[in-house]
């Protein structure tokens, strides 16, 4: 029974891993775009008054595109492709990720309840953070690829490198270790899937205990019971991408080809003093349009296969 619970959350979570990269691949390419060190920043001057006489001073500075302005340039120079760059390996990667994550976080939840009081906060943050730990250590060089291939700019009409072509790049030119740069920021990362996963379970109890979702009998729950979960899920990781988001910045200059970035407080340093505070918040509203859908799609596609699946076979 125990080994065929652990297919079931392999199976669940691999499905929902998948349909939910599917529907938010482009937001997660302008986001990706916007972490860049390569992005090209807007002139813009600041009139400043001297301090003597009051006369202004016209000072350069730079502003960071829009979305918007993003967009249309993806679409005008590289095409609307463009903004699926990057779909094969995250197809290839998201449900075995998925799968591992939520397998892992399962099993290690039951190990975890023996040890602590049973689905407490600390059953929580322990299981979150042992099931991202395992997957992102297996799965960084997938993200590589897909990074990279996210990065590349050609013009419309250029042939662009495939996932396959990408690694062989990577491997050529970096070796082994290419495959896993960022890992650490992915290690950091880590704080955000506890958050996440810690405020999830405690509005998904809250939810069982005032009825939206049947506390009682796990074959009584109706539609109302998966959008409330769909919006905890989302709630969750709006507060949790916020918090830990700086480690997204920071990973993706750390995957750039042939850049300064060579570790994570080396990279958090730069991007500080070279560009401010505020450069570790770029592609945060892509991000935020992109990921609190996609956890809403995958932890209630996720929950309602458990619960099918569940059922059918006891």
């Amino acid at each position: 029974m125990a080994q065929k619970d652990t297919f079931l959350h392999l199976f669940a979570g691999g499905c929902s891993g998948t349909v939910g990269a599917i529907v938010t691949c482009p937001l997660e390419v302008l986001k990706t775009r916007l972490q860049s060190s390569g992005l090209t920043l807007r002139p813009v001057f600041q009139v400043q008054l001297g301090a003597l006489n009051g006369a202004g001073v016209m000072r350069p500075a730079t502003m960071t595109p829009s979305l918007l302005q993003v967009l249309q340039s993806i679409l005008e120079k590289e095409g609307s492709r463009s903004l699926f760059r990057g779909l094969g390996p995250n197809l290839v990667g998201v449900a075995p990720s998925r799968a591992i994550y939520f397998a892992a976080y399962s099993k290690t939840k039951e190990i975890f309840n023996s040890i602590f009081t049973p689905n407490s906060g600390l059953v929580h943050i322990s299981s979150a953070g042992s099931a991202a730990f395992l997957t992102n250590s297996l799965m960084n060089p997938v993200w590589m690829v897909k990074t990279r291939m996210q990065l590349e700019k050609r013009a419309r009409g250029e042939r662009k490198m495939n996932a396959l072509q990408c690694a062989r790049y990577v491997y050529r030119s970096e070796g082994i270790r290419g495959f896993y740069r960022g890992l650490t920021a992915s290690y950091a990362g880590i704080s955000e899937t506890v958050i996440c996963f810690l405020i999830y379970e405690t509005l998904k109890k809250h939810l069982a205990d005032t009825r939206f979702v049947s506390a009682s009998g796990g074959n009584n729950k109706g539609a109302s019971d998966f959008f409330g979960l769909m919006a905890a899920a989302a709630f969750a990781k709006g507060c949790a991408s916020c918090v830990a988001y700086p480690h997204e910045v920071i990973r993706t200059r750390l995957r750039e080809e042939g850049s300064k970035y060579k570790y994570f407080f080396q990279t958090g340093r730069l991007v500080f003093i070279e560009e401010g505070f505020t450069a570790f918040y770029r592609g945060l509203v892509p991000q935020l349009i992109r990921q609190i859908p996609n956890t809403a799609i995958v932890l209630s596609s996720y929950e309602l296969i458990v619960h099918l699946l569940g059922d059918s076979s006891h």
